[in-house]
């Protein structure tokens, strides 16, 4: 006989939407139904035809480990220290991935099949996470949330050849920054070509839960997980890098639980992946766990809707950065907190690609326009965007009249949002490791003076030399994050400030903290005097050994040598005479290095041995 708490369950259970997930990666929203001519998306345009079209929605990151982290968890990744692409990083105690929840309350949870977390996951999260896993696989009568990632149109597949063309490349719109060039024209028309494979995979699933009668059952969420894999989107603190495509289908059996918050056809509020989470838990009759970061957007348990969505770019595979970014739907809001960097900072991966290829050559030999050869070029410490005046983010408002308004609107929401969340990114990764006394990154951002570090990294950002005495205050702070800052803001200046504050350099080239000593020694290798170079090189040189370093210590390290360009050709041998890996490195970064050693080999190459 069964149980009276069993069939209770059994009963609640059969109330319950089943949730199905269809992804895709990286593609923005360049489908017919988001108005784009020159896609060919059949299934997707007749799901958005019945369902909601979300014309605002944010992947948080623009790029997929940290995006799907943000996802997974509820938590902005850059309050974990999970926003780096890749990395590997621990949640607090007791904290639980939103699948775990579902599981608990009777859900069977699946997911096909890639997963890219940048956590550690606490405990079980998935009933099957394989090649294998499928609602089919679910006791009889059990509601089920099921993911399906489509891989066909990342990156990789974008650039593969030889390729059966679709699209014509000479009908292709390229966006104004693009060199029009057969490299670029080729690979945007393939990239849209992959998009229609895609297109094809996902009404093939939708098709699988129509044959199993199953449609009129299951609320099904189909979007893309950052901006398409052409540079500058993915990876890129813009729009570009951010927008994708969301539609939700929810059918007539369960509009009951969206009420008035449903309505077919296109929507503008303003959701992110962070939001994902407490959506789906919102759905299925689930109180989020208290820490979450996102609010659901539909549901019994929906939220009023946010002003603002929030982005982060932190290191890209073994390149170096920070950028945050708010957007309230039209203006978009960039803070580059490393602006003596470009955002085309050489990418082993990236740079597979034949329009990053063709595009940087073009620029090395000064054939492109201004707007083309932004990518390249240092970054203004912030950019402000209209979105409705300029859809592809080229003129930069920040120190236009009449904008003064909105620059400090937007400036304030980004500042508040990094203090609500903690945000641990403006910590060196290194230092998640060295301060470990202090708990897991996430836990690490509450007891240190956050406020603090990041009033001092605005001001490194901000390139004013009104504020020297700010960073040469900073260089001395007991807190090892804002003396990082303090180096960082004199290398920000350029040369003129590196000479200017060889003294503050020179200490901190001896600073106990690794992270301030590689920055001290990057400012003073790219522009220091030739009588402190020595000693620049000779720390950073000390400080890429695997042997005695972290790999986050050795990967800052090896960038600044590759930085320095030929004044660190002294010890280009020497560093490569290192390790380019050791066994117990995580496999998510163990390439890192080895990418690293291949820029600074190609030096060598180039120099002639």
């Amino acid at each position: 006989m069964i149980a009276a708490a069993a069939i209770a369950m059994m009963n609640t259970q059969a109330d319950k939407p089943n949730i199905l997930w269809i992804s895709s990666e990286d593609n923005g929203p360049h489908l017919g139904c988001y108005g784009d001519d020159y896609a060919d998306t059949p299934n997707l345009d007749a799901l958005a035809a019945k369902g909601m079209m979300y014309d605002v929605c944010w992947s948080n990151a623009p790029v997929c480990a940290p995006a799907r982290t943000t996802i997974i968890s509820g938590l902005y990744a850059n309050s974990t220290g999970s926003h780096h692409m890749r990395s590997f990083t621990e949640l607090p105690a007791g904290f639980q991935m939103f699948p775990q929840i579902l599981r608990e309350a009777g859900y069977f949870t699946t997911n096909h099949t890639k997963e890219d977390y940048n956590l550690d996951k606490p405990g079980k999260v998935w009933d099957q996470s394989s090649r294998q896993a499928h609602w089919r696989n679910r006791s009889e009568g059990q509601p089920f949330f099921t993911v399906f990632n489509l891989t066909v149109s990342h990156e990789s597949q974008l650039r593969r050849r030889p390729h059966k063309a679709i699209h014509d490349p000479d009908k292709a719109v390229l966006p104004p920054y693009f060199p029009d060039v057969p490299e670029v024209r080729q690979d945007w028309a393939q990239y849209y070509d992959k998009i229609t494979e895609m297109d094809t995979q996902a009404g093939r699933r939708l098709k699988e839960l129509a044959d199993d009668g199953l449609t009129e059952d299951t609320i099904i969420f189909y979007w893309g997980d950052h901006g398409s894999g052409m540079p500058r989107h993915k990876r890129m603190p813009y729009n570009t890098g951010f927008h994708v495509p969301l539609i939700v289908y929810v059918p007539e059996k369960h509009r009951d639980l969206v009420g008035e918050a449903y309505e077919p056809g296109a929507t503008d509020r303003l959701v992110s992946f962070v939001d994902f989470g407490p959506t789906v838990l919102s759905l299925a009759g689930l109180d989020a766990p208290a820490f979450y970061q996102g609010s659901a957007f539909l549901g019994p348990k929906a939220e009023a809707e946010r002003d603002y969505m929030y982005g982060f770019r932190g290191r890209m595979d073994e390149r170096y950065d920070c950028a945050r970014t708010v957007g309230d739907g039209r203006f978009v809001y960039v803070r580059n907190f490393m602006p003596h960097l470009s955002h085309g900072e050489h990418n082993n991966y990236m740079f597979i690609t034949p329009t990053t290829r063709v595009w940087r050559e073009l620029f090395e030999a000064r054939a492109l326009n201004s707007v083309q050869s932004a990518y390249w070029e240092p970054r203004p410490a912030e950019e402000l965007f209209d979105l409705e005046a300029d859809p592809h983010e080229t003129r930069n408002l920040a120190n236009q009249p009449g904008y003064e308004e909105t620059l400090e609107r937007m400036r304030g929401a980004l500042r508040d949002w990094q203090l609500e969340i903690r945000d641990v990114g403006m910590i060196p990764e290194a230092q998640f490791q060295s301060r470990k006394g202090l708990g897991t990154p996430y836990e690490l951002a509450r007891n240190v003076p956050l406020e603090e570090i990041l009033d001092i990294a605005n001001i490194a950002a901000s390139r004013s030399i009104a504020n020297l005495e700010d960073l040469t205050a900073a260089s001395t702070h007991e807190d090892p994050a804002i003396r990082y800052w303090a180096a960082t803001g004199f290398h920000v200046r350029g040369e003129r400030t590196v000479l200017w504050a060889a003294d503050h350099l020179r200490r901190m080239m001896d600073d106990p903290d690794p992270t301030v000593k590689i920055a001290a020694a990057d400012a003073v290798a790219e522009h220091g005097s030739d009588e402190d170079l020595a000693t620049a090189l000779k720390v950073l040189l000390s400080a890429a050994d695997l042997n005695t370093h972290s790999l986050y210590t050795v990967m800052q390290a090896i960038n600044a040598v590759d930085r320095a360009g030929d004044r660190s050709q002294p010890i280009w041998a020497a560093v490569l005479a290192h390790p380019h890996a050791v066994d117990e490195l995580h496999p998510r970064m163990n390439k890192n290095v080895e990418k690293l050693m291949e820029a600074i080999q190609d030096r060598v190459d180039q120099a002639g041995g």
